[in-house]
């Protein structure tokens, strides 16, 4: 059966910082195509409508599957397979990833009918199920785990059983040099491991994966990476090198094969503490980012956001990672109640410490905790504006004041690393990457101003608004009434479910917050 994998455009900060290749997307067509299924894949962050639209017409594809991980992403998918059902009405279309598993209804209803299933959870562990069905006997799709169609709904997901099993089909990207994460340019992706065990407010990994983690073995990561022609590689895991073992084994696996690449992750900091050791390794061995979610410069910040390590640990793990010489980005969590005192604040610390500051907006999500408690109403349902840059919720400034004071702490933060003056440090980078032919982290850099933009962004809450997202469910605020049926994707395995020594999930249990297993 002809297949075409589409992963939908670029968001907002994607013309700017970074743009990832589709890795999840790459390992659901491996997939199909192992299963003797004739597959395609179109990435629209670097390709365009223009060429979807193309592949559609002449290539006449029997299924169609979208990739939704971001809820921004929401109309578009919905409106491209409305226009491929219009042209292929036999066609079988289908929406799977992240969110989608989080708003199958919402998506089947917004579709109208275009839209065949919403496949949630871990795709490569049900898209042979389902295409078998389509392409046989369509009354089975009921039958396959995590489908969800107008008629129902299918067992609940299952996991990969092994994720060794499954490689990503890279080749199938038609342009692979438009992939970078800022001066790694181009950029690969890997994954060493899957999920989370800690159990954050405002994150919905943990309940995708049923607070589950799950490692790929030292010998499959190596195969991968011998694979990969990019230098620079992102490690995607959400919380690098929580296993220390494993990263070890994995590290020491690279040193013996002579691979050698610079490699960007994320990792929270009282696992970089714990875990110093392997940290200091792979910096030998290419670690050239880190990036550290600290998300709030108060303890009150901090504990609404339901991260369990002291502030000064934070601080701690800040003077780890400059003391091993490597690059660290840092992510502070905007809220909607700051007023322009709490914006100088976080102005003034951030331009008295070295490292690179994001600094996104507090954003509830379906999926997570603050979805489900948070009582402040929204203030726009439109999928569009849930993107951690637009304001969702109300603020306590009017909303242009709003976006004044955010815009201007982060000019003031680009500034403090891309003006002129700081360019002489920037010049052999660009002038490597110019004699290359990459250009994606300079466009970035000379996309700022017009991406950042306080009018711009006001103008986006005015566009006309054809889907919205469906309200959140109404229950008590006490957080500890969350169930975790009103949460999780994949069930839950408990203590099982994670390929942590016991050492390390004693390590989880005491920086968690949360009651859930």
């Amino acid at each position: 059966m002809k297949t075409l994998f589409v992963h939908p455009g670029p968001l907002l900060y994607t013309n700017v910082f970074l743009r990832l290749e589709p890795l999840g997307l790459e390992l659901v067509a491996e997939a199909a195509r192992r299963a003797r299924h004739s597959v395609r894949l179109l990435d629209l962050q670097v390709e365009s409508h223009a060429d979807y639209h193309r592949m559609i017409a002449e290539w006449q594809p029997d299924f169609i599957a979208f990739s939704c991980n971001y809820l921004a992403n929401v109309p578009e998918i919905v409106d491209l397979a409305k226009a491929a059902k219009c042209s292929l009405p036999r066609s079988f279309i289908c929406v799977g990833g992240h969110s989608a598993s989080f708003t199958a209804r919402a998506i089947l209803e917004h579709g109208e009918g275009a839209i065949d299933c919403v496949l949630k959870g871990e795709g490569e562990a049900s898209i042979v199920k389902l295409l078998e069905a389509v392409a046989g006997d369509r009354g089975a799709i009921a039958k396959v785990p995590g489908a969800v169609t107008s008629d129902g709904e299918g067992p609940r997901p299952a996991f990969v059983e092994h994720l060794d099993d499954i490689r990503p089909a890279r080749d199938l990207v038609r342009k692979r040099r438009k992939y970078f994460i800022g001066v790694l340019d181009p950029c690969a992706s890997i994954e060493f491991s899957r999920g989370c065990p800690w159990d954050c407010s405002f994150c919905s990994a943990w309940t995708f994966y049923g607070r589950s983690y799950r490692l790929l073995s030292p010998e499959r990561v190596i195969e991968d990476l011998a694979s990969i022609r990019e230098r620079g590689v992102f490690i995607v895991d959400d919380v690098a090198f929580i296993q220390q073992r494993h990263g070890f084994a994995i590290g020491e696996a690279i040193a013996r094969k002579g691979i050698r690449k610079n490699f960007y992750l994320e990792t929270r900091g009282d696992v970089l503490l714990r875990n110093k050791e392997v940290f200091q390794f792979w910096k030998k061995i290419g670690l050239t980012y880190i990036f550290l979610g600290i998300e709030a410069l108060d303890e009150d910040g901090l504990q609404k956001f339901r991260k369990r390590i002291p502030l000064g640990r934070n601080f701690e793990a800040l003077e780890f990672a400059r003391s091993l010489g490597i690059g660290v980005a840092i992510n502070i969590i905007a809220d909607p109640d700051w007023d322009e005192d709490r914006f100088r604040v976080v102005r003034e610390w951030c331009m008295n410490v070295p490292e690179v500051v994001n600094i996104s907006i507090n954003t509830p999500y379906p999926g997570t905790e603050t979805w489900i408690t948070e009582q402040r109403r929204l203030q726009t349902r439109d999928y569009r504006l849930f993107d951690i840059q637009h304001a969702v919720l109300p603020t306590k400034l009017p909303l242009a004041a709003f976006y004044r004071e955010l815009l201007r702490t982060q000019r003031v933060l680009y500034r403090k690393h891309m003006a002129w003056w700081t360019m002489p440090a920037f010049a052999g980078v660009l002038a490597r990457l110019l004699l290359r032919g990459q250009t994606n982290f300079l466009r970035g850099i000379m996309n700022y101003s017009k991406v950042y933009n306080a009018e711009k962004m006001l103008a986006d809450h005015a566009r006309p608004v054809h889907y919205e997202l469906p309200l959140p469910p109404r229950v008590a605020t006490d957080e500890r009434q969350v169930k975790s049926s009103q949460l999780y994707i994949h069930a839950p395995r408990g203590r099982a479910g994670r390929s942590i020594d016991d050492s390390t999930e004693r390590f989880v249990e005491a920086t968690r917050m949360g009651a859930t297993t």
